[in-house]
């Protein structure tokens, strides 16, 4: 027979990866307050976007009571076009679809949804997500939600920047990978002195905003070395996103970072965040000192631009569909539910993305609830 209160205790142990990223999104935020305590505008910012985070905390406990948990973080792929054609593209290769991508309408309902039920952070991805022309205003009309919105830059002119100057909850995330040779190489001609030029007019009109790069074997030295990060810095550059390259393109594996740089990424996080005035995440690097793998609804989910409902970005399966279920519906999606309850272990230490190694379990889970569903 179960001890009194094991039931309790068990549920708090599974528990504590999602509870260590809640922890880790509080001390990013108070960061980012220190780090801006010199400019008020930005200081003000980060401690009404701190008082909004704790808010949303409090949403989701509610939730969790209720026995709904609630991701604090979501990555939302809104639509699949881009006016790029960049080499090993994820998107492009696993959520490429003909189908009807999520209205305005269904888009602003989902926000909606999210915002009451207290998921806070929503990275915002692609596609190219301002081919969205209604996107920014929908964002303003959901200043409870941080939004970091992943994008290449080309669209920003001088209507989207001043949207962006009133919306201090969102947050441009430029994509980089490197030198000029190796933006250029990855993502087409031009496309690194476009970042630069959209980095001059959104530190000239005083926006916040970070970068995002893919680590690969042959960019990890340069990209995540000082030399590389100071004049991005000295550019207004104050936010820094590594993501590991996942192989998505076949014959690509020799561009995953190899077990060394994987290690050295750990001490040059340290070393950065300790000397340099910025932030610094990594995924799913950060992922391994919370406890595992965060996705399936655990700390985050995916939605792809079409509505369904995925564990994660590389793990592109799904039984539920926003189209036909809410938001809080579809965080019971059978699928997610045997993920999270599954004794499988989701290891990361290798900085390789867990589901996207396991995704032949996870095919095969989506396809046993589809045959259980259909009898």
């Amino acid at each position: 027979m179960p001890q009194p209160g094991r039931e309790r205790i068990d549920r708090m142990t599974s528990r504590q990866p999602e509870l260590a990223f809640e922890a880790s999104i509080f001390n990013v935020v108070r960061t980012a307050a220190r780090m801006t305590r010199k400019d008020p505008r930005f200081a003000i910012r980060a401690l009404r976007l701190l008082r909004r985070q704790r808010a949303a905390a409090k949403l989701r406990d509610e939730q969790e009571r209720r026995g709904v948990h609630v991701p604090p973080f979501l990555i939302y792929s809104v639509t699949g076009q881009c006016n790029f054609d960049c080499a090993g593209c994820y998107a492009n290769l696993l959520h490429k679809s003909d189908r009807e991508e999520l209205s305005d309408e269904q888009m602003d309902q989902l926000l909606t949804e999210v915002e009451a039920l207290g998921s806070s952070i929503m990275l915002i991805a692609g596609g190219e997500p301002l081919m969205r022309p209604q996107l920014l205003g929908l964002t303003a009309k959901h200043p409870e939600i941080l939004f970091l919105l992943f994008t290449n830059g080309s669209l920003l002119d001088g209507r989207r920047i001043e949207q962006l100057q009133s919306q201090k909850h969102v947050i441009p995330v430029l994509s980089i990978e490197g030198d000029p040779q190796q933006t250029d190489r990855r993502r087409g001609e031009g496309a690194h002195a476009g970042v630069l030029h959209a980095m001059k007019s959104l530190r000239r009109n005083r926006i916040f905003f970070g970068t995002s790069t893919t680590l690969t074997r042959e960019n990890f030295d340069l990209t995540t070395s000082e030399n590389h990060l100071r004049p991005l810095i000295e550019a207004g550059c104050r936010l820094f996103y590594y993501i590991n390259y996942v192989p998505v393109a076949e014959g690509t594996e020799d561009l995953q970072l190899d077990p060394a740089q994987v290690n050295e990424l750990e001490a040059r996080l340290i070393h950065h965040r300790r000397k340099l005035p910025a932030l610094f995440i990594a995924f799913p690097h950060d992922e391994m000192a919370l406890g595992g793998c965060l996705a399936a609804g655990r700390g985050f989910l995916h939605i792809n631009a079409y509505g369904d409902v995925e564990p994660c970005p590389f793990s592109p399966f799904s039984d539920t569909n926003l189209k036909d279920s809410s938001f809080e519906e579809a965080l019971a999606s059978p699928l997610l539910q045997h993920i999270l309850s599954s004794d499988v272990v989701l290891d990361e230490t290798d900085g390789q993305c867990a589901l996207w190694k396991q995704r032949e379990w996870v095919k095969r889970l989506l396809d046993h609830g589809q045959r259980s569903g259909s009898e």
